[in-house]
């Protein structure tokens, strides 16, 4: 005895084989079999709207929030072009502690401090020796 109304054909295109246990895609909504259930098997044209990783901006590097339904390319590009905070022309100063050495005009990235006279001195001029340090409670000689 056959049952003519039991199952579905695969609705992939080269496939079309009668499967008694379709299974629905989530996305599209269609029937198919078991070679071809998941959405990179029959390539989903509404797999975008089972993805639920969070796109980062190229520039930025910030997460982008997607809503669902929405093409994460479209937001990015969006995202870039009104709310981007990156500013190529705009660049982070990254040495901007001064030394307090008369004449010296190098800048460092970390500072570095005097413990007798607190100045800010760069790598060359960090000893009191080395800055002609006037202040301290004693002389400071070559020796230390």
């Amino acid at each position: 005895m056959e049952f003519p109304d039991l199952g579905e054909h695969c609705s992939e295109e080269t496939c079309k084989q009668l499967d008694f246990l379709p299974l629905n895609c989530d996305a599209c909504k269609q029937d198919f079999g078991k070679d071809h259930f998941t959405c990179a098997a029959h390539k989903c044209p509404f797999a975008f709207k089972k993805d639920v990783r969070v796109p980062v901006c190229p520039l930025c590097n910030k997460p982008v929030p997607v809503k669902k339904g929405e093409i994460p390319d479209v937001v990015v590009g969006e995202h870039i072009d009104r709310d981007c905070g990156y500013h190529p022309e705009k660049k982070e100063k990254v040495f901007i502690r001064r030394c307090s050495k008369e004449g010296c005009r190098r800048k460092e990235l970390l500072q570095v401090i005097c413990d007798q006279c607190h100045g800010s001195f760069c790598i060359p001029h960090r000893h009191p020796l080395d800055h002609g340090c006037q202040h301290g409670s004693r002389a400071v000689g070559v020796a230390g």
